[in-house]
Parts: C-alpha cells; structure tokens; sequence
C-alpha cells in the first residue's frame, strides 16, 4: 500500500534528525556554537545584567539564523550537486514531503535552541521567562521562515560544496556583527546604522528582546515585523523562482 504524504513527510524528517546527529561539524556549527557562544559572553558580562539583557535574545536571534539560513544554504547546494535532488525527483516520492521533511527538521533545531536559551538565560543569567510569550512564538516562527528561504535563495548562487562556507560566512558573519547579536544595534557606529536598521536580523532581535526581556507587546514592534515579513515575501520569491532540482556541474 502506498504510503500517505503524511507519513513520507515524517519519514524524511526522521532521516534527517538522524543525519543530523551522525554529522558532528554539522551538529556543532548549526546547533551547539550558538549556545558555546552564550556561555561564553555570558561568562564575559556576568556583572553585568544590562549587557546579559542583550546578549540573550542576541544570541536566540543568531541561533535562528544558523539554523535555518546556514544550515538550508549548505544543505541544499550539497544535495544539488551531490546529485540527490535530481534523485528524489525520479522516485515516486512527493517533492512536497521531501522539502516539507527537511523544513520541519530546521525548525525543530530552532525550536530547542530557542528552548535552551531561554531556560539558560533564566537559571544563569538572571534573565525572566520570556512575559510575552506569544511575541516571542510569532518573532520565532516569522524569522524561521524569512532565514529559511533566504537560506534556500542563498543556495541557487552557490556553484558547488567547496565554496558553500565562503559564500555562507561571508554573509551570515557581518549580518551577526552588523546587527548587534553582542552588543546593543543602537551602539553600531553612525555609518552602520543605516544598514543595520535594514536588515532583518537587526529586527528580529528587536522583537526577541521585547518578547524575553523588556515585556513589550507586539504591537509596538510591528514595524520590525514588517520589516521581517518584506525579507520573507523577497526570500520565498528568491527562493521559489531559482530552485533547481539539477546539478550545476556534471
């Protein structure tokens, strides 16, 4: 009997959470540097609340991102060219459960680590649960998507798996810098402020912080939803229009 969509969908995600975990560099990069990250400006500015405020939902905001963005951006360049898309397109499994599998295993890595942070935060550095829970469930869910086709995008200008950590690190690096994952985005200097104020991270942590620390409700931050939203539609569009189920080079 043939199998349900369902029911592929939840196989390929399992495969992936296997793979995931088989793959150490892998697992370390996209999963535990964030939180050795925490530990470690958490270890930096630990008499310093004002500045642990700021390094959480930094930190949650960056671990988003290499989940999602890093993560789908080499993933998908090493299917390609490993020739395991074109594959998958010959068998009668749907494509739709295929990438369906593989979305829901990014998000489930966003999800712990947001988990991880948030419980860290609280039991080491005297940040409170989260008082807007539901702001800090919509920021997530809105930055999955919006770094997870961004991340997709960012694999059609990718040639082939040699180059993928050069292209992906030249641009998730400044975004983390820019953007302030470490310090406050109000202290970047005049010159970068301009470019810090359009880029989704910068947003994302925006309506992070007011979800984990400060209390503030969604609706004073929807025009940093905004801009996470127009980084979305430009990602999902970038994303739908290059994809490519063959191989760059033979």
């Amino acid at each position: 009997m043939p199998r349900s969509f369902a029911a592929l969908t939840w196989r390929q995600y399992r495969l992936e959470r296997k793979m995931f975990w088989r793959n150490p560099s892998a697992a370390f990069f996209n999963f535990l540097l964030p939180l050795l990250l925490l530990a470690l400006f958490g270890a930096l500015f630990s008499g310093d609340q004002d500045d642990l405020d700021v390094i959480v939902p930094g930190i949650a905001g960056m671990s988003v991102v290499s989940t999602t963005f890093s993560a789908l951006a080499y993933n998908m360049t090493s299917m390609r060219e490993l020739g395991v898309l074109k594959r998958i397109r010959g068998t009668p499994m749907p494509s739709g459960a295929f990438l369906l599998g593989i979305a829901a295993h990014a998000v489930t890595n966003t999800a712990l680590q947001i988990v991880l942070i948030t419980v860290a935060g609280k039991v080491f550095f005297g940040v409170d649960w989260p008082p807007q829970p539901l702001e800090l469930v919509a920021f997530v869910a809105v930055g999955v998507v919006c770094f997870a086709s961004l991340g997709v995008a960012l694999s059609h200008v990718i040639p082939n798996n040699e180059s993928a950590p050069a292209y992906v690190n030249a641009i998730f690096l400044p975004l983390i810098i820019i953007s302030g994952v470490f310090y406050d985005a109000e202290d970047v200097p005049s010159f970068l402020s301009g470019i810090a104020q359009a880029l989704p991270l910068t947003h994302l942590i925006d309506g992070l912080s007011g979800a984990m620390v400060t209390g503030v409700g969604l609706g004073d931050h929807l025009s940093s939803l905004g801009v996470v939203v127009a980084w979305t539609v430009l990602g999902v569009v970038l994303a739908v229009r290059g994809f490519s189920w063959e191989q760059r080079r033979s």
